[in-house]
């Protein structure tokens, strides 16, 4: 593989001597930018776009070519992991993701198993190479899934959901069946995300959308456990060096003594958590990343700037801090303002790396 040319995001994650304080975004490949509507035009649905390893280089790259971006992630889904198990995976318009066969008969439940995810899940795998090799170096490609829980939480209500009345009445009534479906979600993320180390990517991020639904207790037993059991699985050391491992748990600030001491090398953290008071409870441990607000991006330029400003000033100085945003980037952004907040960045934080 070819020699990487900027590993800043790589060392930020383990805490190493930086210039400059890294920055990439979620959701930074796609529909805010033209370009990425344009190619999903092309591909005719969501799910074109994933199971073409052309396509997904192509719109993975698209920011890029816009932005400064000190890393790439590659473009797929959470769901493609449950959809592998059959459960019949569709979008709807206007009322996203879907299952056909949600999860809610105890026979279904235990007959659920890990797919063989290099047979169900070949078009992700080949991705991740094809990226590797468009990216010749310029920045490090992350891979990702979704936590076993939020996978969890999708397959059980089919879709999204307000409440997670389905999940959580098994949760509470049943909890042996919601085991057995986390237990086979873990197996099938660790070797998922292996699948993808083998195939390039150089750090990987653990999406725990909704874990922040849960209590205190739930989450440790129901989230947090299986999270530790996938990091405890992963390849750490590839291609020569280190493969960070990210968690992130939307809604956990509450919970980061607990997720530091996974094994993890560093911790998201969405745009609640004050990331100067995560750095005094944690920092000694994992890095940070985080944590903009994502509707700073409909402010003006000015704003985007002295937000920036006060969240590297609240971190403080030192490695350890990877500048994301709290959540995913909002369709509506103006990719302008994006751009605003990686120069804003780089510029602004150079002064706190000696």
């Amino acid at each position: 593989m070819t020699q990487l040319k900027n590993d800043t995001f790589l060392r930020a994650l383990l805490k190493q001597p930086v210039a400059y304080t890294p920055v990439w975004m979620m959701r930074q490949a796609g529909r805010y930018l033209p370009e990425y509507r344009a190619t999903r035009a092309r591909a005719g649905s969501f799910m074109g776009l994933c199971t073409s390893p052309d396509y997904a280089t192509e719109v993975t790259l698209q920011p890029l070519e816009r932005f400064p971006l000190d890393a790439a992630i590659l473009f797929s889904d959470i769901l493609t992991v449950p959809d592998a198990m059959g459960l019949g995976l569709y979008f709807a318009d206007g009322e996203g993701p879907k299952f056909e066969r949600p999860l809610r008969d105890e026979a279904a439940i235990k007959a659920l198993v890990a797919p063989h995810v290099e047979d169900k899940l070949q078009y992700v795998f080949d991705a991740v190479s094809s990226i590797r090799k468009a990216l010749d170096g310029r920045v490090p490609l992350i891979g990702f899934s979704g936590s076993p829980f939020t996978l969890a939480c999708y397959m059980i209500e089919g879709g999204g959901s307000a409440d997670f009345r389905h999940l959580k009445a098994m949760m509470y009534g049943r909890p042996e069946l919601l085991h057995h479906i986390l237990d086979v979600n873990a197996r099938t993320v660790t070797e998922y995300l292996n699948a993808q180390i083998r195939a390039g990517a150089q750090a990987v991020q653990i999406f725990d959308t909704w874990g922040g639904a849960l209590t205190g207790p739930a989450y440790r037993e129901f989230s947090l456990s299986y999270m530790q059991q996938i990091v405890s699985g992963l390849i750490r050391e590839h291609e020569g060096r280190r493969v960070p491992v990210i968690l992130f748990t939307k809604g956990g600030g509450q919970w980061l003594e607990a997720m530091a001491e996974t094994g993890a090398d560093a911790l998201g953290l969405d745009w609640s958590t004050d990331i100067g008071d995560a750095r005094a409870r944690v920092g000694g441990k994992v890095a940070l990343q985080g944590n903009l607000d994502p509707n700073v991006l409909f402010g003006s330029p000015e704003g985007i700037a002295q937000e920036v400003a006060r969240i590297l000033a609240s971190y403080g100085s030192g490695s350890g801090h990877v500048f994301n945003l709290g959540h995913g980037i909002s369709q509506f952004a103006d990719p302008a303002h994006a751009g605003v907040l990686v120069e804003s960045v780089h510029r602004l934080s150079r002064a706190y790396h000696g």
